[in-house]
């Protein structure tokens, strides 16, 4: 029992160098972002409670309760995806084999049985899986329906995987010129660029290599960011805890409107990469991966919102630098 907690442990520390790395450091730019379109116009001390009560709850319903209560359990085999898409794989994978929903009716009934045997449970259908095959089986063309959509969700992970580390890279890179506000452009884009070609480069090195070397460096980022968040709430604004109630959300959109339906784009930034901790299943552990998020990632992250908003509640006009101004 000794060396299973030791090696979750092991495994907890190591995710936090491949899992959380896109999910941290999406404070850079989730301020920036949502405020960057008409929601400018209502940059207010309302709006700004808002835009924190929709990040907290949007980190609260979807990494916190959505995958580490629920998706997390829906793994293929202890899979998740051995690539960034692959949990949609893994999900399909288990609906054309356990409900026959694929599109080739005959599906092979050894690996089915393998796989039964492998996960060691029994097989239940409920009445609302019943009901399901029933309609799939009826209407051939719902099976094209569903493989488009698994397409479709693919598709939108990789595209996920492609912008993120870019947008993410070249904000913490712009980072350099709020200090050197001479540097040119042209270098920021430089420094990402090579960075970028490095981080992927290192890759070559497997999972195990890249954890060890990066959980360090994230773990003092976000014990860095939570400090600096519980630092400007206590200073700045100690009344944006409030935010934290369900009724500023509604209060948001009462307020902003139209803008405020339109700055939601922004907003589902602060879950960029959150995909990773099912898709990266097969390189860790269910409970590693919950006991990481929901004992670290999430607080810091939250503590790390709050400040900002605290910040940005008395410096309105720091609004596109917001992070790195907020910083003490």
């Amino acid at each position: 029992m000794q060396k299973f907690y030791k090696a979750t442990l092991c495994l907890a520390y190591q995710s936090f160098g491949v899992v959380y790395g896109d999910l941290s450091s999406s404070p850079l730019y989730v301020y920036k972002s949502t405020f960057s379109g008409r929601l400018r116009l209502h940059e207010e001390d309302d709006e700004i409670l808002g835009v924190l009560s929709l990040v907290f709850w949007t980190l609260t319903l979807i990494p916190l309760c959505k995958y580490i209560i629920f998706v997390l359990g829906a793994d293929d085999n202890g899979e998740g995806g051995l690539i960034p898409a692959g949990g949609t794989f893994a999900l399909y994978s288990l609906l054309c084999r356990r409900a026959k929903l694929g599109l080739l009716s005959a599906s092979d009934a050894s690996d089915d049985d393998i796989s039964t045997y492998n996960s060691g449970l029994p097989r239940k259908e409920t009445v609302a899986s019943s009901i399901l095959k029933e309609f799939f089986d009826k209407y051939h063309s719902s099976r094209i329906v569903l493989l488009l959509l698994v397409l479709l969700g693919t598709s939108m992970v990789i595209g996920d995987g492609i912008l993120t580390p870019s947008m993410s890279v070249l904000s913490a890179v712009n980072g350099i010129r709020i200090k050197a506000p001479s540097l040119h452009e042209n270098y920021t884009l430089f420094i990402a660029g090579v960075i970028l070609v490095g981080l992927f480069a290192l890759q070559h090195f497997g999972t195990r290599s890249v954890g060890y070397l990066f959980a360090p460096i994230l773990l003092a980022w976000l014990l860095c960011i939570s400090i600096i968040g519980v630092y400007n709430t206590i200073y700045w604004n100690p009344h944006v805890v409030s935010a934290l109630s369900p009724y500023y959300v509604y209060n948001f959109f009462k307020k902003a409107g139209k803008d405020g339906w339109s700055s939601l784009g922004g907003i589902v930034l602060c879950i960029t990469g959150a995909e990773a901790m099912f898709a990266d299943l097969g390189h860790f552990s269910q409970l590693s991966i919950r006991i990481a998020f929901t004992v670290i990632v999430y607080p810091c992250l939250v503590l790390a919102y709050m400040g900002e908003a605290a910040y940005l509640s008395k410096h309105k006009e720091d609004l596109q630098k917001s992070f790195y101004k907020a910083i003490p």
